[in-house]
């Protein structure tokens, strides 16, 4: 678990995190990173029984798309999971151009999935999404404190 923590804040070097957190700061230094646009989008059909999330690298631009019917809260961790598959350099998986059968197959190889990835790869994700996501929030000790984070109120 060490291991993948160093390689994690590894991965955040040169990404500014806003603190106090704020995803679209972040996006927006994301995107400046990646020298194009990222758009978060809410994509209905995404669920608990399918990927909740989906990145689909564009030559011009990133794409994150999101479950519109889960809490922001959780829809914040999806969007900051995305991002992280982007941040890691994941690759699409092989059964990605089953999902997008219409599209180009160069298109598809940008096209990453929850589904898709490898148990390592999901856990790195996981990993990375939480640590820039605590790195912007207030350190808070105390029980009540700690219950407002989780549910997201402001600090």
């Amino acid at each position: 678990m060490e291991g993948l923590r160093r390689r994690s804040a590894r991965r955040l070097r040169g990404i500014r995190l806003p603190y106090p957190f704020d995803l679209d700061l972040l996006c927006a230094e994301v995107a400046a990173s990646r020298g194009r646009p990222l758009h978060r989008r809410p994509l209905p059909g995404l669920s608990p029984g399918a990927p909740c999330g989906l990145w689909i690298g564009m030559p011009a631009a990133d794409y994150v798309f999101f479950d519109p019917g889960t809490s922001p809260l959780h829809a914040e961790h999806i969007v900051l999971h995305e991002i992280a598959h982007i941040l890691c350099g994941h690759q699409a998986a092989a059964g990605a151009a089953q999902l997008f059968p219409d599209l180009d197959p160069a298109l598809v190889a940008r096209v990453l999935g929850r589904a898709g990835h490898t148990t390592a790869q999901e856990r790195e994700a996981e990993m990375l999404a939480s640590m820039i996501r605590t790195a912007g929030s207030p350190a808070r000790d105390d029980p009540v404190g700690r219950i407002a984070d989780a549910l997201g109120a402001p600090a």
